[in-house]
């Protein structure tokens, strides 16, 4: 069966491990012909959005070919209305048996629907990306561009789409709620985690080593906690805090990814000997630095790392947003409910000086999280 994953509502990022990535590489893994049509939206060195400069195909990482699109037309117009140039005999030409299309946000997804009426027996699938803390975040937005435009492209592609598989609570019920979709064509289908790096993460060397790199000793209680710092996530400002106040000598925190200018010189203020930040780290490097703490901690909006530490099987401290619980497995994390130095450093503190509950939550993340979190199971469901 030839799978072709549409990439076109959004970005596309070679070497990294968001959901567009994982799940052609073990459909592939699982002996399927793999193909992807994708936007020319990517990330820089400093994992920044930005644009290829133009079309290009090539064969990515994975062996899979890859295909991305020139927009139809000069101008932002163009890439917010997602029109590029020769989607349909794109498609055609990959001639698929599945069509698995990663968010319907886009208006060239009329070239899905000409090919779909020509093929009629192609399978089609659709995920979905879009919530409320990531979209239809104003008037304009939620009232036109969701509940008109992209609205009628999901309307457009339901007779056709098997299932509609939102990847958190909250996208299943934007789905529902916002595009109006029939519920007994939605599911929930995780994100999670890449089995190979989380094989190659869980090493003892690994985590000695990253360790050693930092100056961390082997009995030291290592907090980690990476992503995009920007006006939306200051709350890791909260969590650097809340380290320094506790003032022990084995508690330390690791912080990684990028940060907005305006927020460096706060961030700088906080740096101690507990408190270390390292920057942008590659995407297959975060699964090595997770892996080697104690206890990871989210004390701001989701990403996809929330679902590859679970993957990891790490106990973990969330933030706690309404629709985006999933994680909680029954034991192996706790959540934030106030953006306060107070309520960080109490949680710390209730798991650092009780061993039998911190035992317990990583006796559930281990058994549980790997095993449900994991891409290649992922995989097989999302074709199931």
């Amino acid at each position: 069966m030839k799978i072709l994953h549409l990439c076109l509502a959004c970005f596309y990022i070679d070497h990294y491990s968001y959901q567009e990535n994982m799940l052609p590489k073990y459909h592939k893994q699982l002996g399927y012909d793999v193909e992807i049509i994708a936007s020319l939206v990517t990330f820089d060195e400093d994992g920044h959005l930005t644009n290829l400069k133009k079309g290009s195909k090539y064969v990515n990482e994975y062996g899979i070919p890859v295909t991305r699109l020139d927009y139809a037309f000069p101008g932002m117009l163009s890439r917010n209305a997602r029109r590029y140039v020769g989607t349909y005999d794109a498609i055609n030409d990959s001639n698929p048996d599945l069509i698995f299309i990663h968010g319907c946000q886009f208006s060239d997804i009329t070239a899905v629907l000409k090919y779909v009426e020509i093929n009629p027996k192609t399978i089609v699938l659709v995920d979905n990306h879009a919530d409320f803390s990531n979209s239809a975040s104003n008037w304009l937005s939620k009232n036109v561009l969701h509940k008109i435009i992209w609205r009628h492209c999901a309307k457009s592609i339901e007779p056709y789409t098997t299932k509609f598989y939102g990847v958190l609570p909250a996208r299943v019920d934007f789905l529902a709620d916002i595009y109006k979709l029939p519920r007994n064509k939605i599911e929930l289908l995780l994100m999670g985690a890449d089995d190979e790096l989380v094989n190659d993460a869980k090493q003892e060397h690994v985590r000695l080593s990253i360790r050693e790199k930092h100056g961390i000793e082997k009995d030291d209680f290592l907090i980690i906690t990476g992503g995009k710092i920007d006006e939306n996530k200051t709350q890791t400002l909260l969590l650097m805090e809340a380290v320094k106040n506790i003032g022990r000598e084995n508690v330390k925190l690791v912080i990684f990814g990028s940060v907005v200018p305006q927020l460096k010189p706060k961030i700088t203020s906080q740096l101690c000997h507990s408190v270390e930040y390292i920057g942008w780290i590659d995407s297959r490097e975060t699964y090595k630095y997770f892996s080697s703490a104690d206890l990871v901690i989210f004390p701001g909006l989701h990403s996809v790392f929330w679902e590859q530490v679970v993957g990891l099987g790490l106990p973990c401290i969330f933030k706690y947003i309404d629709g985006f619980t999933h994680v909680d497995l029954g034991g192996n994390c706790d959540f934030l409910y106030e953006d306060s130095v107070e309520e960080i450093q109490g949680k710390i503190l209730a798991i650092i000086d009780n061993p039998i509950r911190y035992n317990e939550m990583k006796r559930v993340a281990e058994t549980k999280g790997i095993q449900l979190f994991s891409y290649s199971s992922i995989a097989k469901k999302s074709l199931s």
